[in-house]
């Protein structure tokens, strides 16, 4: 498979974030990278390094506000008296909180929704560079060059809306993959509809918020129950999208401690309703924190579970962006993506 990376990916090394008021480390960690690097060439994949995308696909899923804060916080935050080493808010807006603040820390509660998105000194360059990946293999598949395409994105993204970062995500890779590809779609006289499918663990709030009101993108996400589960606040099956969009999302909640099996057969429904919807191409938001041995893991998937999760997607027979998302057992981080790809290759070879 094609396989775009970026070495500036690395750079974003926070040193930790809190859980219960706690400070603990960071588990998305840049050994991530070289894990992932290293499954790709034993593999053979052609990995190549993605170019400088440009700021126009950035800016087509961020505020202008947003992007600007993420580029410049760190070096501002730094500058303040007794500043910790890496940017986390200790004031968050509220929905009776009108105006848009001019200080870095009221800018830092602004547009950061928890603690978990801390932004150290390599922050900006590290998403900046996964979401090059991200335009870069959606450019690969909408132009027609490519059935798939994966991108190395790291830090995560499907956690960031419009203008907030949240859950070790800043830059949203797939929701600008997504409407990079509506873009090509389009130029290419083909139909511009695009599905989102998020597997991760946890619920992709920032993609649905970000296509809320969309009814170009369709975007379906399993993960694991909010109501005992980050993100708390978004992913619960009645949310449908509003206005425009309403209908053209689907959450699929399933309970802490779901098997694979029950995992794959809502993937299976999932891909049902996307097939009902009938887009030119998905969008697949990966995480592997849906093995059983992820430290923040709620389901039971396995590593030959994530070949049948691969076979399952390709069966689709749509062209496919896969944008990485979490996945935190670094050790088995190789063996899961491994496995996912020799699924999706033999049954794209069929």
């Amino acid at each position: 498979m094609r396989c775009f990376h970026h070495p500036d990916t690395v750079l974003h090394r926070p040193p930790q974030f809190l859980v219960r008021g706690q400070p603990k480390p960071v588990p998305e960690k840049p050994e991530r990278v070289t894990a992932v690097l290293d499954a790709l060439n034993r593999r053979g994949d052609r990995v190549e390094v993605a170019p400088d995308a440009g700021p126009a696909a950035r800016a087509a899923v961020h505020s202008p506000e947003y992007l600007a804060f993420l580029e410049t916080a760190h070096a501002r935050w730094i500058k303040l008296p007794d500043a910790s080493s890496a940017v986390i808010p200790n004031v968050h807006r509220g929905p009776d909180m009108l105006s848009y603040p001019v200080s870095v820390v009221g800018q830092a509660g602004y547009h950061m929704s928890d603690t978990a998105c801390p932004i150290a000194e390599g922050t900006w360059a590290a998403t900046r560079a996964a979401s090059d990946c991200a335009v870069a293999a959606a450019r690969a598949v909408a132009s027609g060059e490519e059935p798939a395409a994966y991108a190395l994105c790291r830090p995560p993204g499907h956690h960031a809306g419009r203008d907030m970062a949240g859950g070790f995500c800043y830059l949203n890779h797939a929701a600008i993959a997504a409407q990079e590809a509506l873009r090509l779609l389009a130029g290419r006289g083909l139909p511009p509809r695009v599905a989102v499918f998020d597997v991760d663990v946890h619920h992709g709030n920032g993609t649905q918020a970000v296509f809320w009101e969309r009814d170009d993108v369709f975007v379906v996400s399993i993960h694991a129950d909010p109501s005992e589960f980050y993100p708390f606040m978004a992913g619960y099956g009645h949310e449908r999208g509003a206005g425009r969009g309403e209908g053209f999302n689907l959450n699929m909640p399933l309970p802490l401690g779901t098997s694979e099996d029950d995992f794959l057969a809502a993937v299976r429904d999932g891909l049902a309703s996307i097939g009902r919807f009938a887009p030119s191409l998905i969008v697949l938001s990966l995480g592997f924190d849906t093995f059983k041995d992820d430290p923040l893991a709620a389901f039971g998937v396995t590593t030959p579970g994530f070949g049948r999760l691969g076979r399952t997607v390709a069966e689709a027979g749509l062209p496919t962006v896969v944008v990485q998302e979490g996945g935190y057992a670094v050790d088995h981080l190789a063996a899961n993506l491994t496995s996912f790809l020799n699924g999706f290759e033999a049954a794209s070879t069929r």
